[in-house]
């Protein structure tokens, strides 16, 4: 994998730039749908790649490892043939969702041994196996093996934490060595800074990762509940630590506006269920602000979602009618409302990266954040 940095904001650290893998370039900043167990809810793939232009997807290596199983994955020639997807993946290698299992894990020096969402049965992560379990998924971007600590957490806890998440990254790193890909083409490997909330450990969390010659760097364990001040505070800890010429994935952001902020502080790649979850319960983005489709106000009105446009060509749907849908429960009032928020999702990188290239992306992000946060 190669990262080429194109341009750079000159008010801000935001950057432009393009990923390489085997499986095509990707041009960042770029949001990345969440398709967490081999699919984007309520989506089609030739949805994703013809009608909105995804770039990349996310699978999640603790749920495919469960269901259907990497033995059926590595039957199938890796996850993109069996989801019959062409373009890049990246997997999290589950740190958060067996920290979710608060109740049913326990973590040692070892790994994580935790019981089944699906069935109760028990199971083991290392940081050897999660490498394993990614080369068989097959792919392009492997995440490595942590904790995410919660939120709060004193400083004694996070401290152990991130010290733990060391040692796992060195062993995973050590197995991503010395294991080849499966599939014909390269896997890349990205070590996760960490630290809760405290810049002494974020800072030395993100020295520690970069003794590592990998292809790339992701910060995971914020947008956990701490206040979004805290959560940029923390990310221009570490950017300002993180090597210039790789990547940065900042792990389960966010809203548009948190998106906006964290370009602005230097972040390349984002991953997030808001557009696809929140879509489903009847929130919309647009460019003008936040709509709640299920409000009575949009009752009778035939305007299309958003004024600007939306993401099919032939088809602008009202309001009131993708109203009606989610109102009623009907399925399709989840694909348009999903195909709606994933589209402004992927605009509004675009869009982002066109303001860097250009050298006004400050001054844009401040009047769309603006508009962003506002309720229609």
């Amino acid at each position: 994998m190669q990262f080429r940095l194109e341009n750079k904001d000159s008010d801000t650290h935001a950057r432009a730039g393009v990923i390489t893998t085997g499986h095509g370039d990707i041009k960042t900043p770029v949001f990345m749908p969440v398709g967490t167990a081999g699919t984007v809810k309520a989506v089609h793939q030739r949805e994703l790649k013809d009608d909105i232009g995804a770039q990349i997807i996310l699978g999640n290596t603790y749920h495919l490892y469960l269901r259907p199983g990497t033995d059926i994955i590595v039957s199938a020639g890796g996850l993109h043939k069996f989801i019959s997807w062409s373009k890049p993946i990246l997997t999290d290698s589950g740190g958060y969702q067996v920290f979710s299992l608060a109740d049913n894990r326990k973590l040692t020096e070892d790994g994580a041994v935790f019981s089944s969402h699906i069935d109760g049965s028990k199971h083991r992560f290392t940081p050897e196996n999660i490498v394993d379990f990614q080369r068989q998924i097959g792919a392009d971007i492997m995440m490595a093996f942590d904790e995410c600590t919660p939120y709060p957490c004193n400083h004694r806890y996070a401290l152990h934490s991130v010290n733990l998440t060391h040692r796992w990254l060195e062993r995973g790193f050590r197995q991503y060595s010395q294991t080849s890909a499966l599939y014909g083409y390269p896997q890349a490997f990205f070590p996760i800074v960490q630290g809760s909330t405290y810049p002494d450990l974020r800072s030395a969390s993100a020295r520690e990762v970069i003794r590592y010659d990998a292809q790339g760097f992701a910060i995971g364990g914020l947008s956990v509940g701490e206040p979004e001040s805290i959560m940029y505070e923390m990310v221009e800890i570490v950017t300002a630590i993180l090597p210039e010429n790789k990547p940065r994935y900042l792990m389960g952001v966010g809203t548009p506006v948190n998106m906006l902020e964290a370009i602005s502080r230097g972040i390349d790649m984002f991953d997030c269920v808001i557009p696809t979850r929140n879509g489903r319960n009847g929130m919309l983005f647009t460019r003008e602000g936040i709509i709640n489709i299920r409000n009575q106000k949009w009752k009778d009105d035939f305007s299309p979602v958003d004024e600007h446009g939306t993401i099919f060509a032939d088809t602008q749907y009202s309001r009131a009618y993708l109203r009606h849908l989610v109102i009623s429960g009907e399925i399709l009032g989840a694909q348009i409302a999903t195909l709606h928020n994933l589209s402004f999702f992927l605009w509004l990188m675009e869009e982002s990266r066109k303001k860097i290239k250009e050298g006004v992306f400050g001054t844009w992000k401040k009047q769309m954040t603006k508009q962003l946060s506002t309720r229609l």
